[in-house]
């Protein structure tokens, strides 16, 4: 049910006459540019198309009049001069014939350039462009199998990274991709790239462990050195093949007819005096060191004791000087179970998201979130031109070794899922392995699950394919005209704490019996909300349990889609009065009654003080004259019986059963919060404080579906005694027989 994904698109947020102009004048400067809030990646003073990857708007260069084509209209390495192959390092330039140099000036001139400012070619007849650091990893990097393949994934993935390395806010980026990918040869390609331009600087390697960083170094970093043309290479410092460190003492020299005519030296250049090295895995690796480059390889595998969070946290400092930030970390890794290291590169990768920031225009990390889904970068089903072949296809199409690629990559993969439906482990290694959507990326190990996961994972793939923004609105409710205990209207933003895939028609909104001075849901017949609450407004560090809240609606002969759920809210405002006066909204709005937890009882004595006790729902399983003093003050039902724990959880697994995942006949369950979903899947029965949205949604199931757990009276029949006397009658006089 997964949509095909649109990795990037085509935008135009400045008018073509501003671009136009400016570029007459080459006023685009490499960069931010706050006033059109697009980060440019041309170094010509010119942009052309701006395109959108992940969130960030990025301006590229404009197309040259001149674009390159190869033979097959296609990439190609461009031939190296045998002649200029010959030659090893600086030293064997200087001994070649001077009369011999001036044929290569502008060849030399040309690779350079194009390294600084990318390449445009042609490829299958329209004009592509690649930046400088691609260009490097295509032309001058030997990989595993050669020469690397041209593909589009990794076009979009070094544009984002070029924005990355623009953009001044920016401290790299965070990339969670698919297995064999080539994260691994392009950020040691890159690592070699931006070393051999550098002076006085410093590159580290990290990996999930000291030996993966190793090896990295010592299988990627160093052949890739090796192989740089002798015009792009410093002098090395020690062994051609070193085990932990690469130094670049004497640097590379762009050599040019200015640097012949004037007779400038070589001699006269100043080292570099720039190193590539790798550390052990650790919290502190690189603690105290300034990194112009830091390589996170495999971040989302770090387990215990190690942590990615606490070395971010560490190595984010290595790559500023007080607020100016003079590195970039490129990081990039599939995902492990959530509890095998996964969870902290699950939390690292959502504060990357470029569409949330700070007031300072930075992320929560300060990394940028890219995710590339698995069907751009398969190896078997990408095409002779680096497109990827998505669908079954209609025509001949063959891959860059020339086989035949006579189906497409989804058909592929969901047959692969499809054999693994028996298996759910395995299913959700593969997911991660080679995710479609980031929630495939994060799926979690299936053992400790208590409830349906083929079921819940159905309905978030469903959830993905249709895609959430469709069918889901984000917002908040507020009194109308800011008049408390008046009606309450509901207003999309982007940023506000609701989400809700229904609302009423407007006889049912507000709805609202009044008794005695008390205020009781009209709705009650509707549905009900479950809610569970937090009493402190503040915790020690900022962190602690969010206040949640889900609406459901029974079956019912109202306008209302039945057994829905209709509302998410998982947020912990500044104060808990805010969350209570956030939950009281909702109630009015929705008009429908409240089953909460009363061991937090704050959000039940504030709806009692503001006249709404009775939208407070007494607990089910008890009748009125056997409840507590307080629960017939506040209402509400306690967590800490064993009774409740297992009704609740049965309740949740009742719902999932009838109403989550595939249902048959192409019908799937309507409830569109992943968020809750994913609760769901990794909840725990003797952990459930770590499981906000699992209590408040099992709690408005329950709610919904009361009769379930309504005691029955038992009528107590007291035995007659009835003894019935029996007579002789033999005679003339009967006599009791006893």
């Amino acid at each position: 049910m997964i949509s095909e994904q649109t990795l990037y698109k085509i935008v135009e947020p400045i008018k073509k006459t501003t671009i136009s102009r400016l570029n007459k004048s080459k006023k685009w400067e490499y960069g931010y540019n706050k006033e059109h809030d697009i980060v440019v990646i041309s170094k010509t003073g010119k942009i052309g198309q701006v395109v959108e990857i992940q969130g960030l708007r990025i301006g590229l260069p404009s197309e040259p009049k001149s674009v390159y084509l190869s033979d097959k209209r296609k990439w190609q390495r461009l031939e190296y001069p045998k002649e200029l192959g010959k030659l090893k390092n600086i030293f064997d330039w200087r001994s070649y014939p001077e009369e011999s140099k001036e044929q290569w000036y502008d060849y030399i001139d040309e690779e350079f350039k194009r390294r600084d400012e990318g390449f445009w070619f042609m490829n299958n007849n329209e004009s592509t462009y690649i930046t400088g650091s691609h260009y490097m990893y295509l032309q001058w990097s030997k990989i595993d199998v050669g020469a690397p393949d041209f593909r589009e994934a990794n076009r979009l993935f070094f544009i984002f990274w070029e924005a990355c390395k623009a953009d001044k806010r920016c401290y790299g980026m965070c990339y969670l991709k698919n297995r064999r990918s080539g994260f691994s040869f392009m950020s040691s390609a890159e690592t070699v790239n931006l070393a051999t331009i550098s002076s006085d600087s410093r590159y580290g390697i990290l990996s999930k462990s000291g030996g993966d960083a190793k090896k990295m170094f010592t299988d990627k970093v160093v052949p890739i050195s090796v192989n740089y043309p002798f015009f792009f290479k410093p002098i090395q410092d020690g062994m051609d093949r070193p085990k932990s460190e690469l130094a670049y003492r004497v640097p590379a020299s762009k050599f040019t007819r200015r640097k012949i005519t004037t007779n400038e030296k070589q001699e006269e250049l100043v080292g570099l005096d720039t190193t590539i090295d790798w550390k052990n895995t650790g919290d502190n690796s690189y603690d105290g060191e300034k990194l112009s480059l830091l390589v996170h390889d495999e971040s989302g595998k770090w387990e215990r004791p190690d942590n990615i969070l606490n070395n971010w946290r560490v190595t984010k400092t290595c790559l500023r000087l007080g607020a100016r930030i003079v590195g970039k970390c490129m990081m990039g890794s599939t995902s492990n179970a959530l509890d095998k290291g996964g969870d902290n590169f699950k939390k690292l990768y959502n504060d990357s998201d470029v569409n949330s920031r700070n007031r300072n225009g930075q992320t929560k990390s300060g990394l940028y979130s890219l995710f590339i889904p698995m069907e751009w970068n398969y190896e078997g089903f990408i095409d002779e031109y680096g497109q990827p072949v998505f669908d079954n296809p209609d025509h001949d199409v063959y891959g860059p070794d020339g086989e035949l690629i006579d189906y497409g990559i989804v058909d592929h993969w969901n047959n692969e899922a499809d054999g693994l439906k028996g298996d759910q482990d395995g299913l959700n290694e593969f997911y991660r392995q080679f995710p479609r959507t980031e929630e495939h990326a994060f799926r979690d190990e299936a053992k400790n699950s208590i409830f349906n996961l083929v079921k819940i994972y159905e309905q978030i793939d469903y959830n993905e394919g249709i895609g959430n923004d469709s069918a889901v609105t984000t917002g908040n409710f507020q009194w109308l005209n800011g008049v408390k205990d008046s009606s309450v209207i509901f207003y999309p933003n982007a940023k506000g704490r609701f989400k809700i895939s229904w609302v009423p028609p407007s006889h049912l909104q507000n709805k609202i019996i009044v008794k005695n001075g008390v205020k009781y849901p009209g709705n009650e017949h509707v549905g009900a909300f479950g809610c569970d609450s937090y009493d402190i407004s503040g915790t020690v560090g900022g962190k602690g349990s969010k206040g949640s809240l889900h609406g459901l609606t029974k079956f019912s002969m109202e306008d209302a889609p039945p057994n829905h759920m209709f509302l998410e809210y998982i947020a912990r405002p500044q104060t808990a009065d805010i969350f209570f006066e956030d939950v009281l909204m909702s109630l009015v709005f929705y008009g429908m009654p409240l089953l909460a937890e009363n061991n937090k009882p704050r959000l039940l004595y504030y709806l009692k003080r503001r006249g709404y006790r009775g939208f407070s729902m007494n607990r089910p399983d008890k009748v009125w004259n056997k409840l507590s003093v307080t629960e017939k003050e506040i209402g509400g039902i306690p967590n800490s019986s064993e009774d409740i724990k297992q009704a609740h959880a049965a309740a949740i697994e009742m719902y999932i059963q009838e109403h989550v995942g595939h249902k048959g006949d192409g019908v799937y369950g309507n409830i569109y919060f992943n968020e809750t979903l994913n609760d769901w899947s990794r909840f725990d029965i003797n952990k459930r404080t770590k499981f906000d949205a699992t209590i408040s949604s099992g709690l408005a199931i329950m709610a919904c579906n009361r009769h379930l757990y309504t005691p029955s009276a038992t009528r107590i029949k007291p035995k007659l005694n009835i003894n019935v006397s029996t007579y002789d009658n033999k005679g003339y006089t009967s006599t009791i027989i006893k």
